[in-house]
C-alpha cells in the first residue's frame, strides 16, 4: 500500500509540475491545425476562383485583349492542336508551326471552315537550325501577334534509360522542346513588349516537379518550360505580356494512343484547352484542368523516393 501511495504522489507531483507544458503543446497543437484549416480554405478559394468562376462569368474578348493572331508551334501534339481551336473559337487567328505540315493540315481546314478565321501553316524544322527561324519571322510580319503558344513535344517520350538513347534522339528532344520554345518566344516578344500586351502560354507537363526516371532528357526539358516560362513573367509581366506555364497531367491523346478519355482525371484535349484558356490572364502558373490541380497538389506532398519508385514501376509496365 505504502508503494502505491508513493507512486500516486509521484504521479500527482510529475502531473503539476508538467502541467504547464501540457498546455503549451495544447496551444501549439491548436495553432498547428488552425494554420492548416487557413490553408484548406485558402487552396479551395483559389480552386474556385481560377477553374470555376472564370467559366461562369461573360466571354472575355481575347483578340482586345491580346491580339488578333495566335503562333501555335508543335501545332500537331495533341493540346496544342485543341488550344488553337479554343482560340479561334474565341475569333483569334492562328498560325500552325509544325515539323510535318502534313499533319496539322487536316487541323488548319477544319478551323477555318468552323469558326471563320484565317489558319496559315509553317513548316519548322528545328533540328536542322536556324534555318527554321525563316519562315516564322515572314510569316508573323505585320501581324498583331497577341498570343504565342509553345507546346512540349511529347512524341519524343520513349522510356530509355539515357544512354540507350541516340545521339538523334537526343538532340531532337534538346531542339524541339528547349530551342524551339526559346527561339519562337524571342522572335514575336519583343513586338508584344512594344505594344504592352500578349501573352506567352508555354504548355510542359505536371511530372515537372520530379525528376523521372528512364526520361531523363524529357523530364529536363518540362523543367526547362516551367523555370523558363516563370523567368518570363518577372522579366515582362510588368511590361503587359502575360506569361503562363501550364502544367497538365494525363491527357487523352485518341489519334496517337488509342484510347478514349478515362472519366475526369483523363480529359480529351478539348475539354482541357477549354478549361485552360479559362485560366489564361488569372494564373501564370496552373495545371489548366482543376483534377490536375487536386494531382499536383498530392504530388507536391509525396516523397521523392516515393516518386521514384512509381515511375520506375511505371515506365517498366508502360
Amino acid at each position: 500500500m505504502a508503494a502505491v501511495d508513493s507512486f500516486h504522489l509521484l504521479y500527482r507531483e510529475i502531473a503539476r509540475s508538467c502541467s504547464c507544458y501540457v498546455e503549451t503543446l495544447a496551444l501549439v497543437g491548436a495553432c498547428y491545425t488552425a494554420s492548416k484549416a487557413v490553408i484548406f480554405i485558402r487552396d479551395c478559394y483559389s480552386l474556385i476562383r481560377l477553374h470555376f468562376i472564370p467559366r461562369l462569368v461573360s466571354r472575355r474578348d481575347l483578340s482586345q485583349q491580346y491580339g488578333q493572331w495566335a503562333l501555335i508551334f508543335d501545332a500537331s501534339e495533341a493540346i496544342a492542336k485543341a488550344y488553337a481551336e479554343e482560340l479561334a473559337r474565341h475569333g483569334i487567328c492562328v498560325i500552325l508551326i509544325s515539323s510535318d505540315i502534313n499533319s496539322v493540315a487536316d487541323t488548319a481546314k477544319a478551323i477555318s471552315d468552323t469558326y471563320g478565321v484565317e489558319a496559315i501553316l509553317i513548316e519548322a524544322d528545328f533540328s536542322q537550325g536556324l534555318s527554321a527561324c525563316k519562315p516564322i519571322k515572314d510569316a508573323v510580319g505585320g501581324k498583331d501577334i497577341g498570343f504565342i503558344v509553345n507546346s512540349l513535344d511529347g512524341s519524343l517520350d520513349p522510356s530509355q534509360g539515357f544512354m540507350d538513347l541516340s545521339e538523334s534522339v537526343v538532340w531532337d528532344t534538346l531542339n524541339r522542346n528547349v530551342v524551339a520554345a526559346t527561339l519562337v518566344t524571342r522572335l514575336v516578344l519583343p513586338n508584344m513588349v512594344d505594344r504592352g500586351k500578349g501573352a506567352v502560354v508555354n504548355i510542359s507537363a505536371g511530372r515537372c516537379l520530379c525528376p523521372t526516371s528512364r526520361k531523363a532528357a524529357l523530364s529536363a526539358s518540362t523543367a526547362f518550360l516551367d523555370s523558363f516560362s516563370r523567368s518570363l513573367h518577372y522579366e515582362y509581366g510588368h511590361r503587359g505580356v502575360f506569361v503562363q506555364s501550364l502544367l497538365p497531367f494525363r491527357v487523352s491523346s485518341q489519334a496517337s494512343e488509342g484510347y478514349s478519355p478515362a472519366g475526369w482525371l483523363v480529359p480529351s484535349p478539348q475539354v482541357y484547352a477549354s478549361h485552360a484558356l479559362s485560366t489564361l490572364g488569372i494564373s501564370r502558373r496552373t495545371t489548366g484542368y482543376w483534377p490536375h490541380t487536386i494531382q499536383f497538389g498530392l504530388v507536391q506532398c509525396i516523397p521523392e523516393w516515393v516518386w521514384m519508385l512509381g515511375s520506375r514501376v511505371f515506365t517498366r509496365t508502360a
